[in-house]
């Protein structure tokens, strides 16, 4: 069903967000002529006069080619400026250090990639302030002054998992000490904003993924450990802690032996299991990405995992729809389109064979933006806080 666009309103006192309902209109629909904005967004044609021309003139806005109709003057499209604003999106991953430099459409200019056995904040906060440096100067003189933010997307509790990880425990521990936010922004002077990854790789599926078109969503991102995000009206709930959706913690309906607690879910659905199968068989523990995964001798080890997998997904979709009715269940994660589709397959699979009286079965959609997900969504948070309706995100408007 086509989304409704947020309406703005002709009152005085409005302006600012009369303005951001204008420029989320158009990133939804595309370019769009006056009228055709003034009637998604219900304002009057004298607002959005006086809007558009502001934004043009602060070169957030640029037009078209005219648009000769049958009757009357030709009408003038309207689209966001690419170099109207620009943000820097950086991902903290467990084996990489990844940024993007995005533009105001949200293209990425440049990505910048660097690969580690274990983040090391003393390592990359010299690597980070680098390459903000590397971005301003990409940008030149002319658009650096528009750089609105840096948006980080890191795990919470990375001292947790230096065992399962082989990492060092004093490398680790170095985390409990560092506000990493605070950190980049004194180093890089641009003010800073921090989301758990997930949640934020869950922002950029809600931006410009498939997101868009649902109202309520779990949304689970399977990476070195599986994690997720929270979705409820077509708003991103990251919680008090920030840690709403924290799927990879979910406890499986395993019986308990010798008081020990049930595993979560991260230990099979996270893709460490995955890679530590393949590596007790001899086998390269990269396949996951480059589409080895379903073929040859790592085929067999995949299956068993998918099953696993698919059983705790299926379990965690069933629980969260009985808590939260949710439309759907959106899963993607850093690995192959092929392997991604292969566990949405299973984990429908293992949901059918659920008894689901009593509950509204959500439906399982696969994700849309795989491995660059987190960056993604830490360079849309500059750009939510500065331009979207919400601060907190991009306003959705109900389903028609």
């Amino acid at each position: 069903m086509t989304p409704m666009p947020p309406r703005g309103s002709s009152q005085g006192g409005l302006r600012q967000y009369n303005e951001r309902v204008v420029l989320q209109a158009l990133r939804l629909h595309g370019p769009l002529p006056a009228a055709e904005l003034a009637r998604l967004t219900q304002l009057t044609a004298q607002t959005i006069s006086m809007i558009t021309r502001r934004l043009l003139d602060d070169g957030l806005l640029r037009k078209g080619v005219p648009l000769r109709g049958r009757v009357g003057q030709p009408s003038v499209p309207l689209s966001l400026a690419p170099d109207g604003a620009f943000a820097l999106g950086i991902k903290v991953g467990r084996r990489s250090l990844d940024l993007f430099l995005m533009d105001f459409a949200g293209a990425v200019l440049e990505r910048w990639s660097v690969g580690h056995h274990f983040p090391d904040p003393d390592r990359l906060l010299p690597e980070i302030t680098t390459r903000v440096a590397d971005a301003r100067r990409r940008l030149g003189n002319g658009r650096r002054d528009r750089l609105q933010g840096i948006g980080i997307a890191q795990p919470l509790q990375l001292s947790s998992w230096h065992e399962l990880l082989g990492a060092d425990a004093e490398v680790a521990a170095k985390w409990d000490r560092v506000d990493l936010r605070a950190e980049v922004e004194a180093r890089t002077g641009v003010t800073t904003h921090l989301l758990k990854d997930t949640a934020a790789a869950c922002l950029a599926e809600l931006v410009v993924g498939r997101g868009q078109g649902l109202r309520s969503y779990l949304y689970v991102f399977v990476d070195t450990f599986v994690g997720g995000g929270l979705v409820l009206d077509h708003q991103l709930h990251s919680g008090h802690q920030g840690n709403a959706g924290a799927v990879g913690s979910l406890p499986l309906a395993r019986s308990v032996h010798d008081g020990a607690p049930p595993a979560q879910l991260l230990s099979v659905a996270s893709l460490v299991t995955l890679e530590q199968a393949w590596r007790r068989a001899g086998l390269a523990d990269s396949a996951a990405t480059d589409g080895r995964a379903m073929s040859g001798a790592w085929a067999a080890i995949t299956r068993q995992w998918l099953d696993e997998a698919a059983a705790g997904l299926a379990l965690a979709a069933d629980s969260a729809a009985c808590l939260l009715d949710l439309d759907a269940v959106v899963i993607d994660g850093a690995f192959s389109p092929d392997l991604r589709d292969a566990l949405v397959a299973a984990t429908q699979q293992a949901l059918n064979r659920h008894d689901g009286r009593g509950a509204m079965r959500p439906s399982l959609v696969s994700g849309s933006l795989g491995a660059d997900a987190g960056a993604l969504g830490g360079a849309w948070l500059p750009l939510v806080v500065n331009f979207a309706p919400d601060r907190a995100l991009f306003l959705k408007a109900d389903r028609a």
